[in-house]
């Protein structure tokens, strides 16, 4: 099965049923399926093949899911570019994934030009003209669901880009996964809210699960704290979301806990971690069911979910479950290893290594890289952690975050949740920066509540009350802001560049 048969199964059955609303435009089931089929015809007038890349450079919007759509029934793969990128970068993917053509948003063509690169791009007017001109039907292209539907860039990369080939098989198997983990049957009557980045996994999967249940998606154009808000007390009954959305929110709206969300029934959140202070908050003011997702660009969305119910357990008798990512999903294997391979024993923290039919196939043209990634049909996904007696998941870090200081392994997100106790923090990130003797020291980056007031000296006598005396930060400075890419993760490679110009690290 390829992602626009169920979809166009609630076409044929319930053509008029809500299936997408973007602010500038509200599309049924059987005009987002015309939509679909115009763009399907556009393509090939232009001469794109199954299997040839067309871009999508867009914020969230209603046409970025009539591309995946186009991209399943033709047989074309869907490139979603990071529209916060600098006209360079979308060059070096254009050029690595070899993209036919583009489709843009009007904001973004002035930039794009910049790129140098000589492809056909359709924006706008432009682009509803190209749509219009072509017939509202179309055959769907004949392959199976090992084919290829989009081909995503993974964030935070370093060196040269590298593009997940994910298929039908991981897309939808991955959403067919995460159904038995929910209390909330997803179906035609739910509204979902959509305001993460439509280029990022996460993201996609969401539209993905939506548009096979027949449900609506109600998508922003980006994140704003008081609209997403606003979506949340005006008939939302599911969104997905990451945790510095959800501490914006908490933070910046201030009648949130007092607004009325009884159509809301689910959370979502995921891609980075989540304050345990931020994620109390959340559920006492939202009053719906809580649920976390981990896992990758390469692994489609979702390895693991802690479920309603594990939030419940940890609100009533186990608060370490709350910085835990859950447990696997149906079909998934998770192991600790050791840098030699060697499997670890619970409570061991090692390489997170998975296995399940929601991985990628690779990435386009590199095949070094994913061997070094994929071998013997294990993903390892260079995320450190361990896994307790109970099958639970604790993500520790990124290994290569990992600071190393006289010989320890430090890990710094714990030494972040120890921050985050503190009640005059609002961000917080912890890095290893040079040090002569130890090789690394621990250095915490704080971002201050409005009005709040905390010192160096307070820190750090905070963190020799709850961590080992190898883990205490040595320096403490404060920030107006941490940098973070589109999905919420702290950018702590540009956090640490600074301090490690011209000196080589070597994690």
């Amino acid at each position: 099965m390829r992602l626009h048969e169920p979809f166009e199964y609630h076409a044929r059955t319930a053509p008029d049923r809500p299936c997408a609303e973007d602010g500038e435009r509200r599309l049924t089931y059987g005009e987002m399926a015309r939509e679909t089929d115009r763009l399907v015809n556009a393509l090939r007038a232009e001469g794109l093949k199954p299997g040839d890349r067309f871009a999508m450079l867009s914020r969230n919007s209603a046409d970025m899911v009539a591309g995946y759509l186009a991209a399943s029934k033709s047989g074309c793969v869907a490139l979603p570019l990071n529209w916060r990128l600098a006209p360079g970068e979308w060059k070096q993917i254009l050029t690595q994934g070899g993209a036919k053509l583009v489709i843009a948003q009007d904001e973004f063509v002035d930039a794009f030009a910049k790129t140098g690169l000589d492809l056909p791009v359709f924006p706008g007017k432009s682009y509803r003209a190209w749509l219009d001109a072509q017939p509202d039907r179309a055959t769907a292209a004949d392959g199976g669901d090992d084919t290829v539907l989009y081909q995503m860039y993974t964030s935070g990369t370093t060196g040269e880009p590298k593009g997940a080939l994910l298929t039908h098989y991981a897309v939808l198997n991955n959403s067919l996964q995460t159904l038995p983990v929910f209390e909330h049957r997803f179906g035609q009557r739910d509204r979902a809210l959509f305001v993460m980045p439509m280029f990022h996994a996460g993201a996609v999967s969401f539209v993905v699960g939506t548009l096979v249940s027949g449900g609506t998606l109600v998508i922003h154009r980006e994140f704003n704290p008081k609209t997403f808000v606003d979506a949340l007390a005006g008939g939302i009954t599911v969104a997905n979301t990451v945790p510095a959305m959800l501490q914006m929110a908490l933070t910046s709206v201030p009648d949130v806990a007092e607004r009325d969300y009884s159509r809301l029934k689910t959370i979502i959140y995921g891609a980075s971690p989540i304050a345990e202070e931020t994620l109390r908050a959340a559920m006492k003011a939202f009053r719906c069911q809580f649920y976390q997702g981990y896992g990758q660009t390469e692994t489609t969305a979702c390895l693991t979910m802690l479920n309603h119910a594990d939030h419940e357990r940890a609100l009533r008798e186990k608060p370490e479950l709350l910085l835990s990512a859950g447990r696997a999903l149906p079909g998934t294997e998770i192991r600790i290893e050791d840098p030699d391979g060697t499997v670890l024993a619970s409570g061991d923290v090692g390489e997170i290594v998975v296995r399940g039919p929601q991985l990628m196939r690779g990435y386009w043209n590199r095949p070094e890289a994913t061997a070094a990634t994929i071998r013997d049909g294990w993903l390892h996904t260079g995320d450190a952690g361990y896994l307790d007696d109970e099958g639970y998941l604790y993500v520790c870090d990124r290994v290569k975050d990992m600071i190393i200081s006289g010989g320890e392994n430090i890990y710094p997100r714990e030494i972040e949740n120890v921050l985050f106790d503190l009640p005059a923090v609002a961000d917080a990130a912890v890095i290893g920066v040079p040090d002569d003797k130890f090789g690394e020291s621990v250095l915490a980056v704080i971002v201050l509540r409005a009005g709040a007031k905390l010192t160096a000296d307070e820190v750090i006598a905070h963190c020799r009350a709850h961590l080992g005396g190898y883990k205490i930060p040595r320096r403490v400075e404060f920030a107006a802001a941490l940098p973070r890419n589109p999905s919420g993760k702290v950018l702590k490679k540009e956090l640490r560049a600074p301090y490690w110009k011209d000196r080589r690290r070597n994690v």
